[in-house]
C-alpha cells in the first residue's frame, strides 16, 4: 500500500469543472467579453485563481492591473461560492473509494488548487473526516503544476511524496504530483492528460478499492526499485 493517498477535488473527488464552466463565463461576460473559447477553458482546468483570472482578462482584452485582477478574482470566487452552495455531485466512485480508504486506515489527504475559501464549501459535501490533512492553493508559495501542494501535503502527515499515491484529473494537477516525485492515478475529467513516468490511469473510480490502488502503486513503483523521495 503507498503511505498515503492525496486527492485532488475539482473533477477529481466532485464533477464541479462544470460549475467553474458557468462562473467563468459569467465572469467574462461580466467583463465585457465573450464567448470563452474552449481553448481558453482548456488552459484553466486544475489551474490556480490567478491563472484563470489572467485568462479572462486577456480573452476580455482587459488589462490585467492589480485593481482589475483583484476585482475580477473577487467576482469569479462570489460566483463560484454561489454555485458550490447549491451543492456538488460525487464523481463516479470517488466516495465509495474514501470510505474503503478510510476503513483500512489508509491516510488520505486532499490538495487542491483551489483557494481555502471555496475548498471549505466543498468539504460541506465531501466531508472533512475522510483527511488527515487539506492543502490548498492560497496555502503554498506556488499552486500547481509546482509541487509546493504535494510537498506540503507529505509533510503534514509525516511521509515521503515518493511513497504516497496522488489521484488527479488533469494535466496541470498530474504534474504536480510527478514533480512531488508521487505515483500518480490519472482519471481524466474534462481535459486529456499524458502519460508521464510516474502515471497510470483509469477511466473512473468506480471500483477501485484498496487493493486495486495497491496494485497500480506496485506496477509503477516497481521498476524504478530506487528509494522513495
Amino acid at each position: 500500500m503507498p503511505a498515503a493517498v492525496l486527492f485532488d477535488m475539482d473533477g477529481t473527488l466532485v464533477d464541479s469543472e462544470k460549475l467553474w464552466d458557468r462562473s467563468l463565463v459569467d465572469t467574462l461576460g461580466w467583463l465585457g467579453g465573450g464567448p470563452l473559447r474552449d481553448e481558453a477553458r482548456r488552459e484553466t482546468v486544475g489551474g490556480n485563481l490567478d491563472f484563470s483570472v489572467r485568462t479572462l482578462l486577456r480573452e476580455a482584452g482587459v488589462e490585467a492591473t492589480p485593481t482589475r485582477v483583484a476585482d475580477t478574482a473577487a467576482h469569479l470566487v462570489a460566483r463560484t461560492e454561489e454555485l458550490f452552495l447549491r451543492g456538488l455531485p460525487w464523481r463516479p466512485g470517488a466516495r465509495e473509494l474514501l470510505v474503503a480508504i478510510h476503513g483500512a486506515g489508509v491516510p488520505a489527504a486532499l490538495v487542491t488548487n483551489t483557494g481555502r475559501r471555496l475548498t471549505d464549501l466543498a468539504l460541506r459535501t465531501i466531508g472533512t473526516g475522510w483527511f488527515a490533512a487539506t492543502v490548498c492553493g492560497d496555502e503554498v508559495a506556488h499552486g500547481k503544476p509546482a509541487p509546493d501542494v504535494y510537498l506540503r501535503a507529505a509533510e503534514l502527515l509525516g511521509v515521503a511524496p515518493g511513497d504516497c499515491l496522488a489521484v488527479e484529473d488533469s494535466p496541470t494537477g498530474a504534474a504536480a504530483a510527478e514533480a512531488a516525485g508521487a505515483v500518480v492515478l490519472v482519471v481524466p475529467c474534462e481535459v486529456p492528460v499524458p502519460d508521464g513516468p510516474l502515471r497510470t490511469r483509469r477511466d473512473t473510480l468506480a471500483g477501485l478499492g484498496v487493493d486495486g490502488l495497491a496494485r497500480l502503486f506496485t506496477d509503477v513503483r516497481a521498476p524504478s526499485a530506487g528509494p522513495a523521495r
